[in-house]
């Protein structure tokens, strides 16, 4: 076991590259089943050339393609959609995974490791269908680089992907006007990835992708598994651009996120990337975007379209659910990824603002819709009580996708669940992975079957915790939960005044966390949440076990345990000796 004591065992879930397609499962969690505790159901998935290849590497290596804190091996794994194992003491490098998937991450190790002696050298035979080669013309290389290499990782982060620059073949690099950057991942994160650095670049040297342009308009038609991928432009003048940018880039942002295609703008060029739905919807988005600069817009058909939620909204609400300069339903559309604008007729214009009420439309995913929509319930429904609860009853839905259920909550109970300004609320939300939103008093729990039955058991668990102690028997078939047993004199310190302590780790890592009974009546420390964590993240049910292992041993330095070490926070041998028989390891 010695040997194995320097794994360090990562496996990505999907990148964003590829989790956004329109399909029915859209509205899962993104990261929710990708890693599981229970062996059960991760383990057949396997593809049928699933495989292990080791790579020996030396010392400098080892350390270069761990990067800060393992962030470089995470990056390659996620973009290879590989397992990596680093043995730090062999110096052996392990890879699991699919023919293509082993040889992914072995060319990008390599590459990897190649930047750390000179500029890497690319063949033809390097692209496996995953690489993308610009040009850059050398005075922009430095900007599209960063401060050590800060503008480049920003956007691997972004895009799931893997960039460095490279020498293609041999040649004096002295003598060259462009450096060659291969960018590396899936034809989505490649495309983002790409359209941003040119942006970049334009910005540096105006007039630079007028040269590429047809290159890039071009690049991997029909290559996605739709075979529909392609790219849309269109040119804009001076005024019409910042409007389409946006505050920040935020409208930019906005049209990218809900309508699927990736969208950006090199220039006074906007470009639509993304298989052929994405980039009509992208493109409508647009066209009512600017019509709004002219006068009232209405979507016709919206009543057969899939991509969009319309709601009534009183006329009395419609000030309070626009805000100041439209800076509420702004902070909604960037919170939940959509695009809304109030529909009016043209023929309607007369009417004046009082006139009953007025139509919502929201654009985009099934999950951003429905977060979006029931946040304005919620306002509306402050506004003016009843308007969207009057005679509404609980619900429960067997729909194993996507739905919504309803619970109805007595006064006590609601601002129990709420929190202060909505904490208890988002923390429930945050750690089941499903929409809690609380209309007057429904709670609208939309997700999943597995995310809604998550958020109630959850809901129902705080709300018993006011009457005592809550027993959960047993969690070993739950693949949300971490158990921990507290040393018993840690138990004060952990928790905090009034569970202070553990709010502020709940809080840090976005799990639900508090002591629960056992079937035998013994309390131990219980973390949910649906994300597991890993080693480096700083959320997640690992995050927030870290946290409390650092709490534990601090009591155990502080009292001064002094050499106990670290087994402490493990064991039970502290508690009464009548339990002593147990195995004092026991976790």
């Amino acid at each position: 076991g010695s040997s194995l004591h320097g794994a360090l065992f990562v496996t990505m879930a999907r990148g964003r590259s590829d989790s956004r397609g329109r399909s029915p499962s859209r509205s899962k969690s993104r990261r929710k089943d990708s890693r599981s505790r229970s062996p059960a159901d991760g383990r057949q998935k396997k593809p049928d050339d699933y495989g292990v290849d080791t790579l020996k590497i030396s010392d400098d290596d080892a350390a270069f393609i761990l990067g800060k804190g393992g962030k470089t091996k995470e990056k390659v794994a996620r973009v290879s959609e590989a397992e990596i194992e680093l043995f730090e003491r062999d110096l052996i490098l392990e890879i699991r995974g699919s023919k293509l998937q082993r040889r992914r991450a072995k060319k990008y190790a390599e590459g990897v490791m190649a930047q750390r002696t000179g500029p890497v050298n690319i063949t033809e035979d390097y692209d496996d269908g995953d690489l993308t080669m610009l040009h850059i013309p050398q005075e922009a290389v430095g900007f599209v680089t960063g401060r050590a290499g800060n503008f480049l990782r920003s956007i691997e982060e972004e895009w799931c992907t893997l960039m460095f620059f490279c020498e293609v073949g041999s040649g004096d690099r002295r003598s060259k006007d462009y450096e060659k950057l291969a960018i590396f991942g899936g034809v989505r994160a490649r495309r983002g990835a790409e359209l941003k650095v040119l942006s970049a670049v334009e910005t540096k040297v105006p007039g630079y992708f007028a040269k590429l342009k047809s290159e890039v308009l071009d690049r991997d038609r029909g290559s996605d598994a739709t075979g529909t991928w392609g790219t849309d432009s269109m040119t804009f003048q001076d005024d019409e651009l910042s409007y389409a940018l946006g505050k920040q880039g935020g409208t930019r942002k906005k049209m990218e996120r809900s309508s699927g295609a990736v969208v950006q703008y090199v220039g006074h060029v906007a470009i639509f990337s993304g298989p052929r739905a994405e980039r009509k919807r992208a493109r409508e988005y647009m066209k009512w975007l600017f019509d709004q600069l002219e006068g009232p817009v209405y979507v016709e058909g919206w009543e057969d379209r899939d991509d969009c939620t319309v709601l009534e909204i009183p006329g009395d609400c419609i000030g309070y659910i626009t805000g100041a300069r439209r800076a509420t339903l702004g902070a909604l559309e960037e919170e939940w990824g959509v695009l809304m604008f109030f529909m009016n007729k043209a023929e309607d214009k007369g009417r004046g603002r009082g006139s009953g009420c007025e139509k919502l439309i929201i654009f985009g995913s099934t999950r951003g819709r429905r977060g979006a929509e029931l946040k304005i319930m919620s306002g509306v429904e402050n506004k003016s009580p009843g308007y969207f609860t009057r005679g509404v009853r609980e619900k429960t839905s067997s729909e194993k996708g996507f739905d919504t259920d309803r619970m109805i909550f007595k006064d006590d109970e609601l601002s129990y669940s709420l929190g202060k300004q909505g904490t208890t609320r988002k923390k429930l939300e945050g750690a089941s992975g499903a929409i809690l939103e609380y209309v007057g008093h429904v709670a609208f729990i939309a997700g999943t079957l597995k995310e809604r039955k998550r958020c109630k058991e959850f809901i129902n668990w705080l709300l018993a915790q006011r009457r005592g102690s809550v027993t959960i028997p047993d969690i070993s078939q739950r693949d949300d939960a971490t158990e921990m047993h507290i040393p018993e004199n840690c138990k004060g310190w952990v928790t905090g005044n009034r569970g202070s302590e553990l709010r502020r780790m709940e809080q840090e890592t976005g799990t639900y966390m508090f002591m629960a009974l056992d079937a035998r009546g013994e309390e131990r420390l219980i973390i949910f949440s649906h994300d597991p964590g890993s080693k480096t993240a700083s959320v997640g049910r690992m995050a927030a076990e870290r946290l409390v292992n650092e709490m534990i041993q601090e009591k155990l330095r502080d009292d001064g345990g002094g050499g106990r070490g670290r087994s402490d926070s493990r064991s039970r041998s502290r508690s009464p000796s009548r339990r002593g028989r147990r195995s004092p390891s026991r976790r």
